[in-house]
């Protein structure tokens, strides 16, 4: 597709642009799902389910053609197809951390409905309250993909995969624990039949008290 057949709002602001580049429907969530490493075609597919294979395509090529993502094709004995963001999409993650913050405060959110294993970890990253963080590290199992989360004083980081080491272990479908992490009742009782957790439950409880869907700043 050349910049001529994509649908663009012709005009010089900056914001459309931007727009112009990754505001067809889904090219954001491509993004999402990119930025914590990089995926193949069919994970990419499975953390977004309505998306049709067609349509996975046609915004994978956009993207490449906007210098947002690459392709890589590892040699033998992989011999797959890997999709990595550039610094142009790494540097998406503000945006995509506003809108989590913004939505937050907008009426309508459904919690009901589908959430990935990288939406909630980007969710978790956009909603934490660094300042009143502690050293704590965390594992999140969320059904085929795991997480490593760690915190300090104002840090946030996570990664893709277990770290066996560390003191909080966290196991459950990733809307459940989006429930645990976000609703207002103890951990403890989320740990009855909603998740599995396992460590010292006071660090525990003052690990998912950092996360809350709405933010002051």
């Amino acid at each position: 597709m050349t910049k001529e057949d994509r649908r663009s709002y012709d005009e010089g602001c900056i914001a459309a642009h931007a727009l112009d580049l990754i505001g067809d429907r889904w090219a954001l969530l491509v993004v999402r799902e990119l930025l914590l490493g990089p995926r193949r075609f069919g994970a990419l597919r499975a953390g977004m389910p309505g998306l049709s294979a067609n349509v996975l395509t046609q915004r994978l090529e956009d993207l490449s053609m906007a210098g947002i993502l690459r392709r890589e094709d590892l040699p033998a004995p992989e011999q797959v197809t890997l999709y990595r963001l550039t610094a142009a999409g790494e540097a998406l993650w503000p945006v995509i951390r506003e809108l989590c913050r913004w939505g937050a405060t907008m009426p309508g959110h459904d919690a009901r409905l589908l959430i990935s294993p990288a939406a909630l970890m980007l969710s978790m990253r956009a909603m934490c309250d660094r300042d009143r963080a502690g050293p704590h590290r965390a594992v999140f199992r969320l059904g085929r993909e795991a997480f490593t989360v760690e915190t300090a004083p104002g840090a946030f980081r996570v990664t893709r995969g277990a770290d066996p080491a560390a003191g909080l272990q966290f196991e459950g479908g990733t809307n459940a624990m989006a429930r645990a992490v976000y609703a207002p009742q103890p951990l403890a009782d989320s740990a009855r039949g909603l998740i599995a957790f396992a460590g010292d439950p006071a660090e525990g409880q003052a690990f998912v008290d950092l996360f809350a869907l709405r933010r002051d700043s």
